[in-house]
C-alpha cells in the first residue's frame, strides 16, 4: 500500500558513486535506516525496474538505497563475470556511503549477493530479505525453464523470445502489460546492456552457470555463516529458482524464517506487491527483541 503522497520519480532519485572499477548508480529515496536494495538479473534489469513500483511503501520507513549492479543500468561494465564480482561491489557500494549498519533485501542473483555480503560482515547486516536466489535447487532440472529462456533470448534477441522469458518470470501472464513489455524491451536492446547479460548467460556459460549453482560448499558455508535475522521469500510457482531452492537456506541460516507467496513467480514485488511490501517491511522493522537468540 502506497503511504506517501509525493511522486517518486526515476529521474530525481538518481545518483552515482565512484568506487575503484568505475561508476554505481543508485537511486536513493526516504528516511531511517538504510536498507540496498539490490536486484536480479536479467534483460532490461535494473533496481529501478525491479523496485521502483515499491520505493513508496518503503520510503518512508528506510532510507532505500536502490543499486543498478555492474553490468546493469547506468553502472559501470565488469571485465569479467559479474557472477564472481557482483558481492564485492556491493561492499564497496556501501563503504564508499560510509555505511556502518544496513538491511539487504535481494532479488534473484541480488538476492544470492546479498546473503554473500550478510556472511562475510555479520557485523554490519542488521537484517537480510531474500526473493528466491538463495540456496540450492534439491530436485529441479538444472537449467531452469526460466534461465532456457532467458538463453533463448541472449542468443536470439527478438520480442518475440524476450515475451517468452517474461511470461516464464510470472505465475499471471496478466502481469505482463504493455508498458512493462516496452520498458524491457527498450532497455534489454541496447547494445551495452546485450553485452554485460551476454557475460552471464549463453549457450557455452550455462555449464559454468550449472558448477556456480552446485557448487555446495561454497553455497553451504555462506548460509551458515549469516547471522543476521534472515526472511527467505518465495513465489510458489516460481520457474527461474524453483521453490526447492529455499530448503537449504531454510535449515543452514541460523535465525530464518520462510513466506511463500501463492500464485505468483519469480517477481513477487511485481506480481504479489501489496503483499510483498507488508510482509518484508514488517520483517525488517520487526523489534530486535523479538528475534532468536
Amino acid at each position: 500500500m502506497n503511504t506517501t503522497t509525493t511522486p517518486i520519480t526515476e529521474e530525481d532519485t538518481s545518483r552515482t558513486l565512484r568506487i575503484d572499477h568505475g561508476i554505481l548508480h543508485y537511486h536513493e529515496v526516504g528516511h531511517g535506516p538504510p536498507l540496498v536494495m539490490l536486484h536480479g538479473s536479467g534483460p532490461g534489469a535494473t533496481g529501478w525496474a525491479n523496485f521502483g513500483e515499491n520505493l513508496a511503501a518503503f520510503a518512508p520507513h528506510f532510507r532505500c538505497l536502490v543499486l543498478d549492479l555492474p553490468g546493469f543500468g547506468r553502472s559501470y561494465a565488469p571485465p569479467t563475470n559479474l557472477v564472481l564480482h557482483g558481492a564485492e561491489a556491493v561492499s564497496a557500494f556501501v563503504d564508499g556511503l560510509g555505511l556502518d549498519a544496513f538491511s539487504l533485501l535481494g532479488n534473484s542473483l541480488g538476492g544470492k549477493f546479498a546473503a554473500q555480503v550478510a556472511a562475510a560482515r555479520p557485523d554490519q547486516v542488521r537484517r537480510l530479505a531474500t526473493i528466491g536466489g538463495v540456496g540450492l535447487p534439491l530436485f529441479s532440472p538444472l537449467p531452469s525453464e526460466g534461465i532456457s529462456r532467458l538463453v533463448d533470448f541472449v542468443e536470439n534477441p527478438t520480442r518475440e523470445q524476450l515475451i517468452a522469458w517474461m511470461r516464464s518470470m510470472v505465475f499471471d501472464p496478466a502481469t505482463l502489460t504493455e508498458e512493462l513489455i516496452e520498458r524491457r524491451w527498450a532497455a534489454a536492446t541496447e547494445p551495452e546492456a546485450l553485452a554485460s547479460i551476454r557475460q552471464i548467460y549463453s549457450r557455452e556459460k550455462l555449464s559454468f552457470l550449472r558448477d556456480v549453482m552446485l557448487d555446495n560448499n561454497n553455497e553451504f558455508v555462506t548460509l551458515r555463516e549469516i547471522q543476521a535475522p534472515t526472511l527467505v521469500t518465495w513465489g510458489r510457482d516460481d520457474r527461474v529458482t524453483p521453490l526447492d531452492g529455499m530448503i537449504p537456506a531454510m535449515r543452514l541460516i541460523r535465525d530464518c524464517e520462510v513466506h511463500i507467496f501463492p500464485n505468483c513467480g519469480h517477481w513477487s514485488m511485481i506480481e504479489r506487491k501489496d503483499e510483498f511490501e507488508r510482509v518484508v517491511i514488517e520483517f525488517l522493522t520487526r523489534d530486535e527483541s523479538e528475534t532468536t537468540p
